[in-house]
């Protein structure tokens, strides 16, 4: 049987600063944000979050960007936009996938399209 979770201030504290953002954060960038005004904060309290967050089905991964797992608060269908130049992340309007018969192998229970490539920003440098 699982254990209950008491409410922690932290907990939240982490949840709404992936919330409160668009830029699909990794979790030194949410210690980053926290730590001036959660000072006890360490950075294993943020993974430690963010694993139960995924676990729960708060949160989803997008993936490994740049060597960091970058974090997606936001669950409504969209998929992503990775630059390989820069390493940004940017939400996309869903667009249906034809989905393939699995029925052969398991059963789907998610998709997630991410398309990659170079932002504009990096466009203009290259």
């Amino acid at each position: 049987m699982e254990r209950a979770r008491r409410h922690s201030p932290k907990r939240d504290a982490i949840l709404e600063c992936l919330r409160s953002t668009h830029e699909h954060p990794a979790a030194e960038w949410v210690y980053a944000q926290l730590k001036p005004m959660i000072p006890d904060l360490s950075l294993a309290t943020v993974y430690r979050n963010l694993a139960q967050f995924r676990k729960d089905g708060t949160v989803q991964v997008i993936g490994n960007v740049d060597g960091e797992e970058r974090y997606d608060a936001d669950l409504s269908p969209h998929s992503h936009f990775i630059c390989r130049t820069c390493g940004k992340v940017a939400d996309l309007p869903f667009s249906p996938v034809d989905m393939p018969d699995t029925s052969g192998v398991g059963r789907t229970d998610s998709c997630s399209v991410t398309y990659y490539g170079c932002c504009n920003e990096c466009l203009q440098i290259c």
